[in-house]
């Protein structure tokens, strides 16, 4: 069964066509539980999301702070399986027609099995992988089996990589490409930074991917002003920091839903 990759595309490319920047927004798989995590991802989606990354937590998430370091610590004790998240991503997927992304580390993919994970991720309506610490030189057997499956291939950009090198990246790339947008991990921010409008010129230098935004932005107006300079905004620790705020899980659902909408609006310059 092939996987979503043009889904995807189309995605991107629509929100191109509306003038606007495309709204991805992340959460771990399993958190706050496997059900109460599929009904998350779901209402990040149904809220104005057009994109979900589901990531799947890993014991040492060297990319993510503290808000989504919690959160994988509740998945993992919890009792996580890969078979979890790629229910997540299929449930996510049947229940809104949305794509659905894995994000991930390497090592979990590598002691799973190459082969075994892209089919089973393209079974489950899977539109790709991101893979933030898997360096392109090393991702050929990677790349064979997304291809093969028809899964997007994300690579992370950040603002030290020289040109030489985003060229490397984004020529092995597929879907987009995410551009973090400061040096350092995941967490919201009072302000995203110019390096990121210098990251995304850079970028779009080398290729003809859409060059997504992470890293920092948390509410409507961070995304409105990142959706000025990128076709895609990346939200992940401020969705998070909702669900673990929130005094119950309907309350949690409430408030993602809520903030997806506003993010929504950011993107298209109504914030």
């Amino acid at each position: 069964m092939s996987g979503n990759v043009r889904l995807l595309n189309d995605t991107l490319a629509a929100a191109r066509s509306e003038g606007r920047s495309a709204l991805i927004a992340y959460l771990p798989a399993g958190f706050p539980t496997v059900d109460g995590g599929i009904e998350a991802v779901k209402a990040v989606l149904e809220g104005g999301a057009d994109i979900v990354e589901v990531g799947l937590p890993h014991s040492d998430p060297v990319l993510d702070g503290p808000v989504i370091q919690t959160a994988d610590d509740i998945a993992l004790r919890g009792g996580l399986k890969i078979a979890d998240v790629m229910r997540t991503v299929r449930e996510a997927h049947a229940a809104t027609g949305k794509p659905v992304l894995v994000m991930t580390y390497w090592n979990p993919i590598d002691r799973y099995g190459v082969e075994r994970f892209t089919a089973e991720l393209a079974e489950a309506g899977g539109a790709g992988c991101i893979l933030p610490d898997l360096p392109v030189q090393e991702s050929a057997l990677w790349r064979e089996h997304a291809d093969k499956h028809g899964l997007a291939t994300v690579f992370v950009v950040a603002p030290s990589s020289k040109d030489e090198r985003l060229a490397e990246i984004t020529a092995a790339g597929s879907g987009f490409v995410y551009a973090a947008s400061l040096m350092g991990v995941t967490g919201t921010r009072e302000s995203v930074g110019s390096q990121a409008e210098d990251l995304v010129r850079r970028t779009r230098a080398t290729t003809d991917l859409p060059v997504c935004v992470g890293l920092g932005v948390s509410n409507a107006a961070q995304a409105r002003e990142v959706a000025g300079f990128a076709d895609g905004v990346i939200v992940g620790s401020a969705f998070v920091k909702h669900l673990l705020d929130a005094p119950d899980h309907a309350a949690g659902l409430q408030a993602v839903r809520a903030l997806a909408g506003d993010l929504a609006r950011g993107v298209r310059g109504q914030a």
